[in-house]
């Protein structure tokens, strides 16, 4: 945003994806069922201290341990057709996972109300009086703001949901740039704060030796509406979704239990896979 106001054109007006990164010819994606990246990485009882960037530094090495197990990219089609397909990515309808297959759905508008939420014709409603995501807004009203429909669903093989966030980014006059992280929609009866955060946490189920968790905690679906607070007709901005999942096992944790092996200490024992939207866009026609 800042390039586009000195050159007139933002040259990083991009869409989210997301990809496993394999080399093995097996590109699995979750947690329980990840085979590396590279032949040397695949299972193993001591595949977790194995180097992916060796370095005599040992703050510049990585290993497996820190590796992530995949990602994915998801997109709305009009129909189950590679034209449609990469038409939906050409115009950016799509985002990305860290490996769940969770669906998720955003509307911005000027005019969208909570109980549009509900609407049978959600997605239709949506095209009709907004812009999807990969999107732009433009001609805002006076007195306006942006105002955004979120729907989410949990992989129907995975963990519950969190929770739904929107990040907004924008520049102000100066050039100064800035982001901020709001809750949307929140799970299990939390409650978002004045200053647009729930800051408590959804808990965890995770049995750390057995390398198991259960769907007792968070939501199969969340929906929500949100209305920028502190809209500035003069300042460009981006808003994009990211959806959140309970915490389950990473796949470290996986691999100590099925293996008898200590968990590595460079890495968490749980993540939160997410899935995160490719904006929606704000130019000031200035």
């Amino acid at each position: 945003m800042e390039l586009g106001r000195e050159i007139g054109v933002n040259p990083y007006k991009f869409g989210l994806y997301g990809t496993t990164d394999a080399h093995t010819a097996i590109p699995t994606t979750r947690e329980d069922n990840y085979f590396g990246k590279y032949q040397h990485t695949e299972p193993s009882p001591n595949r977790h201290v194995m180097d992916v960037i060796p370095a005599e530094d040992p703050a510049l090495r990585i290993v497996t341990a820190q590796e992530s197990a995949a990602g994915l990219t998801a997109d709305w089609a009009l129909e189950n057709t590679r034209e449609d397909v990469f038409g939906a990515i050409t115009r950016k309808e799509a985002y990305a996972t860290t490996g769940s297959r969770i669906r998720v759905r955003v509307f911005g508008g000027w005019d969208f109300e909570a109980a549009d939420l509900g609407a049978a014709d959600f997605v239709s409603h949506g095209y009709r009086n907004g812009v999807p995501m990969g999107g732009d807004l433009q001609n805002a009203p006076a007195d306006g703001a942006p105002r955004f429909l979120v729907r989410a669903l949990r992989d129907p093989d995975g963990a519950n949901l969190d929770r739904i966030q929107i990040i907004k980014g924008w520049i102000d006059r100066d050039n100064n740039s800035y982001e901020r992280v709001y809750d949307i929609a929140v799970s299990d009866g939390r409650v978002i704060g004045d200053d647009g955060r729930a800051r408590e946490p959804v808990g965890s189920t995770v049995n750390v030796p057995t390398a198991t968790y259960s769907n007792t905690i968070g939501a199969v679906a969340l929906a929500g509406h949100w209305q920028d607070p502190e809209f500035d007709p003069e300042q460009d901005a981006f808003y994009y979704v990211r959806v959140i999942e309970i915490p389950k096992p990473r796949w470290t944790t996986h691999d100590a239990a099925f293996f008898g092996v200590e968990l590595p200490d460079s890495v968490p024992p749980t993540v939160q896979d997410r899935a995160y939207t490719s904006p929606i866009w704000y130019t000031a026609s200035n």
